[in-house]
């Protein structure tokens, strides 16, 4: 079987799991914000926390672009269940990429089945979009890392058993991010509290935490590459999130959107079904144009990253026009479904509520604009005059 073939089945066989299993369970799990522990147990089955891992590691070895396609299908029944997914791959391509060779065997096997599961740690209360301002420090103390800081909005902070900390080990170095380090810091010792969970407009059932370090100790055989390199390592990592973003954005979308097209063509008003209105169907191609936009412009970022080439212009791309089509999409749902589409008797409204994250989430849109422009620049050979400042 060829490995095209391989690849359609993998995502067929998770479109049937999301019909069958996720569909009926989501809104329920949702409502109560409890975290899905039998969808989790079963994407372990499927193989999924092992999506892009090597073989050689006991992953699926999947592309990026394939990635893409799973997290679509997951976002069709339940966003929730793509996050558990993201930081956890995202830490599995900053090991396998610039790990060593002993990080990658000790990691990376457990990542496959589950039983490492990842936390990323990078964004703190005052540093979101200029994560180079970050104030976690690692002292280096011998053969560990001493770290102190909190960490915000950090998926999988409970339920994962280590984390991608990208923290400070020379505060006081020009520019900042060379002196940034990043460190797979293991739960165990004392010093890591959970300090709460966040509370959330939408993306319920997963944790969003805030995690405090105190003297928590990591391994300098844990650091990731080389100090004072870690802030480039965690933004290659955050290409893959930002398709991730992207990908969930197209799946959130496409279920409004058939849902939308289902209710419209069961609804009646005036004798006639409302999908034979006009003012339904420009909807309705208008939202359908725009998802699938939005899905090949993941599916061109998708396959720069799986080129090896630097993909922060496209992924930034199909993430900035995916979350906002995915929010348009989601409004047009509601709009169709009329007052039923405010009632969470229907899943609209989950749409609606969890679109947002799209938005902000793996660096807002207004940085991703920045980004773009920054690299089309560069691309076109511009290079900053010296008396111009980062901003």
């Amino acid at each position: 079987m060829t490995s095209n073939h391989m690849d359609q089945d993998i995502i067929e066989g998770v479109r049937a799991f999301v019909d069958k299993e996720v569909k009926p369970v989501a809104n329920g799990l949702e409502r109560a914000n409890e975290y899905p522990q039998a969808l989790v147990d079963r994407m372990k089955e499927l193989g999924l926390f092992g999506a892009t891992i090597p073989p050689e590691f006991g992953g699926l070895g999947l592309t990026v672009s394939t990635y893409a396609c799973i997290v679509e299908e997951l976002c069709r029944g339940w966003m929730s269940l793509s996050g558990i997914l993201n930081t956890h791959l995202m830490v599995a391509y900053v090991i396998r990429t610039f790990g060593n060779d002993e990080q990658r065997e000790r990691f990376l096997p457990a990542m496959a089945v589950g039983e490492k599961r990842a936390a990323f740690g990078l964004t703190e209360a005052h540093a979101g979009s200029d994560a180079q301002k970050i104030r976690t420090v690692a002292r280096r103390d011998g053969d560990v890392y001493v770290v102190n800081g909190t960490k915000m909005w950090s998926t999988n902070a409970r339920t994962g058993t280590f984390f991608g900390l990208v923290c400070k080990t020379d505060p006081e170095a020009v520019p900042a991010h060379t002196g940034i380090t990043f460190l797979l810091a293991e739960k165990g010792a004392p010093g890591c509290t959970i300090s709460r969970d966040i509370p959330k407009l939408g993306y319920k059932g997963v944790e969003s935490a805030e995690v405090a370090f105190e003297d928590f100790p990591v391994p300098v055989a844990n650091r990731v590459g080389e100090e004072g390199r870690g802030f480039k390592y965690a933004l290659t990592g955050l290409e893959v999130g930002r398709v991730n973003i992207a990908a969930r954005a197209v799946g959130v979308a496409q279920a409004a959107y058939d849902d939308a097209l289902r209710y419209a063509q069961e609804r009646e008003t005036f004798g006639k079904p409302i999908c034979e209105h006009q003012a339904i169907q420009l909807k309705l191609a208008d939202m359908a144009t725009r998802i699938e936009a939005a899905r090949l412009l993941v599916r061109s970022a998708s396959a720069k990253k799986d080129s090896g080439e630097r993909s922060d212009v496209e992924a930034g791309m199909a993430k900035l026009f995916a979350s906002e089509m995915c929010q348009e999409v989601a409004l047009e749902a509601m709009r169709i479904h009329g007052g039923y589409g405010y009632s969470q008797e229907f899943n609209v409204e989950r749409y609606y509520r969890d679109a947002p994250l799209m938005i902000i989430g793996e660096g807002t849109n207004e940085i991703q604009r920045l980004v773009i422009a920054r690299g089309l620049l560069k691309r076109a050979g511009y290079r900053r005059p010296e008396h111009v400042t980062e901003e």
